[in-house]
């Protein structure tokens, strides 16, 4: 894999990470990760978004005018998002009611709409796929941790597997709106901390 491919591939999952660096996203990244399988699902239902639209708007961009250049990315995104809901209502029906809302949602993430404009609208289809699937892991493992380290704390347990004893009192506020502020607040310092250090 060349150099450049290589970035493309990483450049989301560590250097702009869509959450704890750019903080691309924090919609879904505040609501839906009060546990760490709510956190997977919605970021891989983005991940899937992200890798269509990227895919399709690559293809299409010569053909798009400018002037109805963003309201054909957002059909194009809503194409993605119709095709995920669909799926995930027939095959993953306890997953499509967790996460509600945020689904429809994931038509105007700024994430997905950021990618579109700034790069699969320049570049060839292989290195908006890669762009795509780097910046949709990135996504996928912050909101995966983001919901752990809520689910742990404020339930003491995690993937549903609990590890509390008896007596145990878990802290609350995580699992609570609140929670995924300090919680965010956390991971982003301890994320750019340790980025900073490299």
């Amino acid at each position: 894999m060349k150099q450049n491919s290589w970035q493309n591939l990483t450049r989301g999952i560590i250097r702009e990470n869509p959450i704890f660096v750019m903080m691309l996203g924090m919609c879904p990244t505040l609501g839906v990760t009060t546990s760490a399988i709510n956190g997977l699902g919605m970021g891989l239902a983005t991940l899937f978004v992200l890798i269509f639209s990227n895919i399709t708007i690559s293809l299409v961009k010569k053909v798009i005018p400018d002037i109805v250049r963003i309201p054909c990315y957002i059909v194009i995104i809503a194409s993605g998002v119709t095709i995920l809901e669909m799926v995930m209502a027939a095959y993953l029906p306890d997953l499509y009611a967790a996460l509600g809302l945020y689904i429809p949602l994931i038509v105007v993430n700024c994430l997905i709409l950021g990618r579109a404009e700034a790069f699969a609208a320049h570049n060839n289809v292989l290195s908006s796929l890669l762009d795509a699937i780097g910046m949709g892991l990135g996504f996928t493992l912050s909101l995966t941790v983001l919901g752990m380290m809520r689910e742990i704390l404020g339930s003491y347990s995690v993937f549903g597997y609990s590890f509390a004893t008896a007596d145990a009192e878990p802290i609350l506020l995580f699992i609570m709106p609140p929670g995924a502020f300090l919680a965010l607040a956390g991971l982003m310092l301890s994320f750019n901390k340790l980025k900073g250090q490299k």
